[in-house]
């Protein structure tokens, strides 16, 4: 390991950054690196800008794969090499507005039901009973299963934040029949070995593998949308509101730290759409 790239692994542990994020982050800064042969401290402002037309126009990344290599870039310069360029301001493309990819209630039961191995049926089923991350469904710990409060505790999430989610008794049931099968004293899923659950792993299971198992399911149901494991915390919190549950509770749900991120979900709510539009046609009858 270079002194550079310690020095940036060492300054994220200090920011409170997550192991994945620093990953990433150390991945974009190596990118980087390769792209012109030298150390990124060598680089200028010019360079970096060169860099990111690359990105855009030859590599033909979208706006949100160029904001992820921009932020991993930009935080090496910033807090590791204390340049204050203003090249990053020029580089910081604006957000795309884009509506999440939501399943109908019939469409997740249609690909969780193609799910044939029991540690992959019983992990996405949770992450979509209870709105997780595929990264804290995969680090479910055994005592962050509150049976007392029905509560899922999920420590250290996004962000670093600590939040308690819905449990329902139907989701603890199936917990707990899927964790007899391995006791597991640590994982609720714990690691893979020979396509087995080990009952003796001390890591848990792989978020890519997850992954895997519900593009394989989304394959076999016959479902054409673009749904990857984070449609089914969209679908849960779409299928949430519409069923009444208030924005401001889904919001401390999901773990949101505003508001207008989980508002986003009224755009995908035909329910209330429809109710919206009987209660006008309601309110414009009563005046004629």
């Amino acid at each position: 390991m270079t002194p550079l790239r310690q020095r940036m692994t060492e300054d994220m542990q200090l920011r409170g950054l997550s192991p994945n994020t620093q990953r990433s982050y150390l991945s974009y800064v190596s990118l980087l690196a390769r792209h012109y042969g030298c150390s990124p401290d060598q680089l200028t402002e010019d360079d970096l800008r060169d860099y990111f037309l690359y990105l855009q126009n030859e590599r033909k990344l979208s706006q949100g794969s160029c904001r992820a290599h921009l932020s991993g870039i930009k935080f090496l310069y910033t807090f590791t090499l204390k340049r204050e360029w203003q090249v990053f301001d020029l580089l910081r493309p604006k957000p795309e507005k884009k509506l999440p990819v939501v399943l109908s209630v019939k469409e997740v039961r249609q690909v969780l039901g193609c799910l044939h191995r029991p540690h992959y049926r019983a992990c996405l089923n949770t992450i979509y009973a209870c709105g997780l991350r595929v990264g804290e469904a995969a680090r479910l710990r055994v005592n962050e299963i509150d049976s007392t409060r029905m509560q899922l505790h999920i420590n250290q999430g996004k962000g670093n934040k600590d939040r308690r989610v819905p449990l329902t008794e139907h989701t603890l049931q199936e917990l707990r029949t899927f964790w007899a099968t391995h006791r597991n004293p640590v994982w609720v899923f714990p690691r893979l070995l020979h396509r087995k659950v080990d009952p003796l792993a001390t890591t848990p299971i792989t978020t890519r593998s997850i992954e895997r198992a519900f593009k394989a399911a989304l394959r076999d149901s016959g479902i054409t949308k673009d749904a990857t494991v984070h449609t089914l915390r969209h679908s849960w919190a779409t299928h949430l509101l519409e069923s009444g549950v208030s924005l401001r509770l889904i919001q401390i749900w999901l773990g949101h730290s505003s508001i207008r991120s989980t508002a986003r979900y009224t755009h995908l709510t035909q329910t209330l759409e429809a109710n919206a539009a009987d209660q006008l046609d309601s309110l414009v009858s009563a005046l004629a």
